[in-house]
């Protein structure tokens, strides 16, 4: 029944301007609002991530989207200068080092965006 239907995510957000702003500007996507002040992220590939404005918005507390890269290194040291945070992990089961990215299987690292949803960076060939 929906073998072909268009699929697409989405994720609140608490501040719309704030989102469009990192997404756009510091993260360099394109972004889209439309009338109803909902932003329409446009991936690779033709995907396409809505970010909805919730007033009791409570960040995800899971990874909401993944950025594949070529190279982890050059991309956290590259959102780094433009100064995003990457969390640090140091327990049992995981563990970043000190840029932030885990380096097992996958090799990943996780940042925030200004509404505190959970993003990576994750090596194309670490999937």
């Amino acid at each position: 029944m929906l073998t072909n239907a268009r699929a697409f995510s989405s994720f609140s957000t608490n501040d719309v301007l704030k989102a469009k702003d990192f997404y756009k500007n510091l993260l360099a996507l394109n972004v889209a609002e439309n009338a109803m002040g909902i932003l329409e992220l446009e991936l690779e590939g033709g995907m396409e991530v809505i970010i909805y404005p919730k007033p009791d918005h409570v960040p995800a507390t899971y990874t909401v989207l993944n950025f594949s890269v070529e190279n982890i290194d050059t991309a956290v040291d590259e959102l780094i200068g433009k100064g995003v945070r990457f969390e640090q992990y140091n327990s049992a089961t995981l563990k970043t080092d000190a840029k932030g990215i885990c380096r097992g299987k996958p090799v990943i690292a996780w940042f925030k965006d200004p509404a505190g949803n959970i993003l990576s960076v994750i090596e194309n060939d670490s999937k």
